[in-house]
């Protein structure tokens, strides 16, 4: 989610766009929101998305107006090193999401592999739902 507001020419931005106009599915809880909230209502955030702080949450309203709702049944912390991660791992379980778009896949690899969800880098996702549409 940061890196689809902070660069307007990436894949991440893509998939987000995909997810607006409902092309794809983008699975939310509400932790997850939260840290999005938190993380991107920050400055450096913002002025690198050129946002004010009015702009962002209209960004942040849209993204929990369109995306699907995760019911958290089950938790799975401590799973990754970082505890922020673990919310997106929540949910991917939770929502039995087929894929997980990240950069960091060295934390995310095995756990998300357990949970039968496929994990791949913003281009690489891009490209596979591209060639499944």
């Amino acid at each position: 989610m940061v890196a689809a507001l902070r660069s307007g020419q990436g894949a991440s931005r893509q998939l987000l766009i995909g997810a607006l106009e409902r092309r794809l599915t983008l699975l939310i809880s509400v932790p997850l929101m939260i840290e999005y909230e938190a993380v991107l209502m920050r400055t450096e955030h913002r002025a690198a998305a050129g946002l004010s702080a009015k702009e962002m949450m209209a960004v942040l309203d849209t993204v929990a107006a369109v995306a699907e709702p995760v019911r958290l049944s089950f938790l799975w912390r401590p799973a990754l090193a970082d505890p922020d991660d673990d919310m997106v791992l929540e949910t991917a379980a939770n929502g039995q999401a087929a894929w997980i778009a990240t950069f960091n896949l060295r934390d995310f690899a095995a756990a998300a592999k357990n949970l039968g969800c496929r994990i791949d880098q913003p281009g690489n996702v891009l490209r596979e739902w591209r060639r499944e549409q």
